[in-house]
């Protein structure tokens, strides 16, 4: 009976986790899938509300045969879910699944995205400094100009002085 009880007590954790698992989810959910859950979980509730009492019964030890009765009573509650529940747990995978690829797509896209607008703002700072530096060297000849100008002038200034 000792073995019972573990197992039921195993059992009745697994499903609080499950819950608990579901629970953390429930946001991401469709309208349906929720509804879904909560009648499967009120099923489940059923399920663990059947084992507590076999717990209780086992703990009591009354009738050696009434939380035996109550296990396989659960046991036939859960199989009159199990398919349904399985279809939920692979539609949640499949949903975290899908909204994890999506993550990802949509990761790799922006990194396209920037990977291209990069190549863009590239294309734009080439441009923009071959046209500066037709700039900067045209002011720099200008300067160039401007300063031997200026020196020549001072030559020029010298050399009349002298003569």
């Amino acid at each position: 009976m000792a073995e019972l009880k573990e197992l039921v007590e195993k059992s009745q954790k697994v499903l609080s986790k499950l819950e608990e698992k579901v629970e953390d989810v429930r946001e991401e959910l469709t309208e349906e899938t929720k509804a879904f859950w909560d009648d499967l979980k009120t099923r489940l509730s059923a399920i663990g509300e059947k084992l507590s009492q076999s717990v209780s019964e086992l703990e009591e030890k009354k009738d050696q045969l009434k939380p035996n009765l109550d296990v396989l009573e659960a046991r036939e509650k859960l199989e009159q879910i199990k398919e349904s529940a399985e279809t939920f747990a692979k539609q949640v995978a499949k949903k975290a699944e899908e909204e994890i690829d999506i993550a990802a797509l949509r990761a790799h896209l922006a990194k396209k995205e920037a990977e291209d607008l990069w190549e863009e703002k590239q294309k734009e700072l080439s441009r923009e400094f071959q046209e500066k530096e037709y700039e900067i060297k045209k002011m720099a000849k200008e300067a160039a100009e401007e300063i031997e100008s200026f020196f020549s002038g001072l030559v020029e200034k010298f050399t009349e002085k002298k003569a």
